[in-house]
């Protein structure tokens, strides 16, 4: 069936669906973005690493 078992984000809390990926295995784990230390890229920062703490959490 289709779309079955399909986790849709924005349901999810942070409106991220832990454990999902869309990347081909070759290019998980690499680095697209940093954001700096300036403006709202300071918050951008701190929500991507409270999603890598829980996705990390989540996998233990």
């Amino acid at each position: 069936e289709h779309g079955k078992g399909y986790r849709y984000a924005h349901d999810e809390p942070d409106r991220y669906s832990h454990g999902q990926t869309y990347l081909p295995e070759e290019l998980l784990g690499r680095t697209y973005y940093e954001p700096v230390d300036s403006g709202l890229e300071i918050r951008i920062r701190e929500k991507l690493a409270r999603l890598k703490g829980q996705l990390d959490a989540a996998s233990t």
